[in-house]
Parts: C-alpha cells; structure tokens; sequence
C-alpha cells in the first residue's frame, strides 16, 4: 500500500501477487506495466503518493490456487478501508480494479459480472471506474471486449489527466 493525505486518485486492486509481495512495492510486475500504460502515466507519476493512493482490497500475498492467485482474504478490506479512505479526503477519482474492489465499493449497483460492471463505466462516473485487472492472463477478456480499449480507456485517461492538472494547478 501507499497513500498520502493528498492522494488524488485511489486504485484499489485484489491483493498483491508472489513477486509484489517479494518486493514491497505495488503494481511493480507486468500488471502495474499495463496499468500504467491505460493510465497514461509515468512510474514516477504513479508512485507519487500525492496523487496515486495504492489500496488493495488484501494486504497480503494470499497464495496461489488452480486457475492463479488466491482471492484477497476478506477480513482487510473490511478492517482497514474506512479507516484509510477518512485519511484521503482529497480522492476525486476511485479505479475499481477487478471484480473484489467493484462487489464493495459498487455495492447494490453492481451488476452480475465484471464485464458488465466495466461495460456500465459511464454509470458509476465521475467517483468510481470500474476495470478488469491489468494481468496477462486477462489479454483474452481484452480481446473479447474490444469497446473497453476504444471506448473506457480514453475516459479513463482524460479523468486521471483532469485529476493530475488540477492538482498541479492547486484545485480540489
């Protein structure tokens, strides 16, 4: 995790994996590439805590099962979410990553599946987007859903463009 008081976009993803874990530093494997890449940003943009705040929904390395990792364990979002978010009330935009982060935050207004909730983006804006994760194991959704690289991504980048500027520019 990684966050500041000034944090201006939260993304909250699954937990991390074997080599995040190993390394102590988030979305540092071929994940926080991509997701980097949609975000159009830099790593030093994105390690910037004053504007990325990093929260998983598990804190943890939760182990691997059949199909990959294991999913977040569930008693960490619950403990520590609340308790961090009333220290970032600076967030203007929430990244909901993957189908554990949308469940919560999206609660009643979740849809049945993680397609669905990524295809319904423009409902949830401007506080939350919901994504699928960036793993290469998701390039097959990618390729099934192509609206999401020419519809979502140009919103996504031109609402964490308008974050970041008005940010520099000292504007909530």
């Amino acid at each position: 995790m990684a966050a500041s008081p000034r944090s201006r976009i939260a993304i909250i993803g699954q937990a991390p994996g074997r080599k995040v874990h190993a390394s102590g530093v988030p979305w540092q494997d071929q994940s926080g590439d991509t997701l980097r890449a949609w975000l159009g940003v830099t790593a030093d943009e994105f390690y910037n805590a004053d504007q990325f705040a990093l929260v998983p929904m598990g804190f943890c390395y939760p182990g691997t099962g059949t199909t990959g990792d294991l999913p977040p364990r569930p008693e960490c979002a619950p403990l520590w979410h609340d308790r961090l978010f009333a220290l970032m009330p600076e967030i203007q935009l929430t990244l909901l990553i993957g189908q554990y982060s949308q469940a919560r935050y999206l609660g009643e207004n979740a849809a049945d599946s993680l397609t669905e909730n990524v295809r319904a983006f423009r409902v949830h804006q401007p506080r939350f987007l919901p994504l699928p994760h960036p793993s290469p194991r998701n390039r097959i959704w990618q390729s099934r859903n192509p609206w999401f690289e020419k519809d979502l991504l140009p919103v996504l980048k031109a609402a964490v463009t308008r974050v970041l500027r008005s940010s520099l520019n000292g504007r909530p």
